[in-house]
């Protein structure tokens, strides 16, 4: 059943739809990642880290509204069910347990790292069907890059 009609061709609508639910499938895995790394993590930089956490919590569920409510637009039912989730989601994720604040710097540049490469695949793959969805995924990798700076700052001089 299709409730909303779709402004463009059913074969740009599917590969537009994929990339909307492969980036909200990521980045609700992103905002769990980070709020478990969050509730979790300890050392002398707890406090800074613990708020910056928070931020990319906000962004990546901010996001995922935004990701979701883009799929169901274009007559493509988003899924953010756990269960999907807990299937699909690929980018690193912390152990079980208390997090060091320099393992949870290295986890946070990595997973963001993975996601903003694959949403770059995204970006490529959407150009053509569809530059309004290729659009928002270039404003949520922005944000994720700008995440990821600050992580990799807390790095230095380690990360040379």
């Amino acid at each position: 059943m299709t409730v909303v009609k779709s402004t463009i061709p059913e074969s740009a609508r599917q590969v537009t739809g994929e990339a909307l639910q492969s980036t909200l499938v990521d980045l609700l895995g992103l905002s769990l990642i980070a709020k478990q790394v969050h509730w979790n993590i300890v050392g002398p930089r707890f406090r800074s880290i613990h708020l910056q956490l928070d931020e990319v919590v906000a962004s990546a569920r901010e996001f995922a509204d935004t990701v979701a409510e883009r799929s169901s637009a274009l007559g493509i039912p988003a899924d953010g069910r756990p269960e999907t989730i807990a299937t699909a989601f690929t980018l690193p994720s912390p152990k079980d347990g208390w997090v060091r604040d320099e393992d949870a710097v290295a986890l946070m540049t990595e997973t963001l790292g993975a996601a903003i490469a694959r949403l770059r695949e995204r970006i490529k793959v959407t150009d053509e069907p569809d530059p309004v969805t290729q659009d928002l995924l270039i404003s949520i990798t922005a944000e994720l890059e700008k995440q990821r700076w600050m992580f990799d700052a807390e790095n230095w001089p380690k990360g040379d």
